[in-house]
């Protein structure tokens, strides 16, 4: 198939789902990505309280690995299985295994259960990112999607923050365990909304499924995160597990290849990338997820250990940044919507996150909160402006029978770009922290790698080191921000490569019949 000229997906296709119905499938699509993000973040806050339960503190960061361990493999698989399939049939596997796996974490009784019932709950969370971002490309018409993209958006940043604040209050109001309970009843409801507005034509054919491409691209994502979760911390980045991981990823990224070319119906369709829209806009996504996860993930740690806030403190803290994403991301999905184009969104976003990371730069511990927060939403302005032109533009693109696939290639490079970023980021933070703790000859007692100090610890530590640590923290943050800043730089360049493909509305055939598996 020669995609670099392919047909909008749109052409000759059915009419657009009843508006009542698409907004039943969208409400319960956005509740099921809701519970799916909100997973990867709860369990943070109530990680003392699961060990001082279960015990097993040595593999607690396995908790949370798990879970995006698992969530990052399958994502391509749900993408173009949902493809071959139909979304209907993948998004009820994806909420199964969701739902069970969030029973048996409920249900656990040593963290070694915990960790597999995790892992249980990515195979299915992984799927719900992709497929509600593809159900969108059927029900919805492209110059409808930004907005609805755009909500989505919404809903994943907003759970960064609300994620440890409910953790935390589940902890201190009733127990760990709801953390997981409270899934069933509101999975429940939203699937059988999904499944009450979101129906099949009933149309089948046979498909061969390109095993030895799944096979090999899962090795090649799991290595590359384990690579991202390990090295530098549980294992040194020379060390053997490290190197043989690298080797597995090596090994597993050229067997990817190599079966794509020869399978009749692949997992990721290498010419794909033939396509400017498609190519771009997963180097772009890549290069986002770097810049965002990369960055936001260490705002936390100066609030904490520079600041001194507590979690809860620290959570309110970033709203401005929440704030930011949820503004520009209204604007973008509006501005779509309007006129039909995309291009400018993820120039004029990219140029913004540079800007805001060039800011954050400059944090320091005694800085008003007012100038971070001013700072942050920068931040997050640019962010905003970045998910649902990446996903709407790709989605107006493909071939109808390749937008799960495309869809969740942007996703899975999005993932892979904040899982390396996150592990750079995170050498460097350590590298400088102890440089600048050991040039001032302070003890950095009980700091271990400057992110195992608590904030009550902090507080219990006499002035003059509190502001000698408090100094480390924000000498080792500034490189991150910095290398954030020429991230989006870099994207930036690359979105100038994109090519604007008008988005088609209502009323000219181009919208995506939702039932059309």
């Amino acid at each position: 198939m020669e995609y670099a000229n392919a047909p909008s997906p749109a052409a000759s296709s059915p009419p657009p789902a009843p508006a009542s119905s698409a907004a039943l499938v969208i409400a319960s699509i956005g509740l099921l990505l809701l519970l799916a993000s909100l997973d990867q973040t709860i369990v943070s806050t109530a990680l003392p309280t699961i060990v001082a339960d279960l015990g097993g503190l040595g593999h607690l960061g396995w908790v949370v690995t798990a879970y995006i361990l698992a969530s990052t493999i399958v994502a391509p698989l749900y993408g173009k299985f949902g493809d071959l399939y139909g979304r209907r049939r993948m998004v009820f596997i994806s909420v199964g295994l969701f739902l069970a796996g969030s029973v048996l974490s409920g249900a656990a009784q040593s963290m070694f259960q915990l960790i597999a019932a995790r892992a249980l709950q990515g195979l299915g969370g992984g799927g719900l990112f992709v497929l509600a971002m593809s159900v969108v490309g059927e029900i919805v018409p492209p110059r409808e999607r930004g907005k609805i993209q755009a909500l989505f958006a919404a809903v994943f940043s907003t759970s960064s923050v609300a994620g440890p604040l409910l953790g935390g209050w589940f902890v201190d109001n009733l127990s760990w365990h709801w953390i997981f309970f409270v899934n069933l009843p509101v999975g429940v409801l939203a699937l059988l909304g999904f499944a009450v507005g979101f129906h099949p034509l009933g149309l089948r054919k046979g498909h061969r499924i390109d095993w030895a491409g799944a096979v090999a691209l899962s090795v090649t994502l799991a290595a590359i995160t384990l690579i991202a979760s390990l090295g530098g911390r549980t294992f040194a980045w020379g060390s053997a597990e490290i190197c043989g991981l690298a080797a597995a990823a090596a090994l597993g990224l050229a067997a990817f290849l190599w079966a794509e070319t020869r399978a009749s119906e692949p997992i990721l369709p290498l010419g794909l990338f033939r396509m400017n829209v498609f190519a771009v806009t997963s180097a772009v996504s890549f290069i986002t997820g770097a810049a965002m996860f990369g960055a936001i993930t260490f705002l936390p740690v100066y609030l904490q250990l520079a600041r001194g806030d507590t979690p809860t403190q620290s959570g309110l803290s970033m709203l401005p940044l929440t704030a930011g994403i949820l503004i520009s991301s209204a604007f973008s999905g509006s501005y779509m919507r309007r006129t039909g184009r995309y291009r400018i969104l993820p120039i004029g976003g990219l140029a913004i996150v540079a800007l805001g990371a060039i800011l954050l730069a400059g944090i320091s511990a005694d800085m008003a909160y007012w100038q971070f927060a001013a700072r942050s939403a920068v931040f997050g302005l640019g962010l905003g402006a970045l998910f649902a032109p990446l996903t709407t533009s790709v989605q107006n693109a493909v071939p109808k029978e390749h937008l799960g696939t495309a869809t969740a290639a942007g996703l899975m490079f999005r993932q892979i770009g904040a899982s390396l970023a996150i592990a750079l980021f995170g050498a460097i933070f350590i590298a400088r922290v102890s440089t600048a703790m050991a040039a001032a000859g302070a003890a950095a007692d009980g700091m271990g790698e400057g992110l195992r100090m608590s904030p009550e610890k902090l507080a219990t530590l006499p002035p003059f080191l509190r502001e000698t640590i408090s100094e480390a923290i924000t000498t080792g943050l500034a490189p991150i921000f910095w290398l954030s800043a020429g991230f989006a730089g870099v994207g930036l360049l690359v979105a100038l490569l994109l090519e604007e493909i008008p988005l088609a509305g209502r009323g000219d055939g181009s919208a995506e019949q939702g039932q059309a598996h």
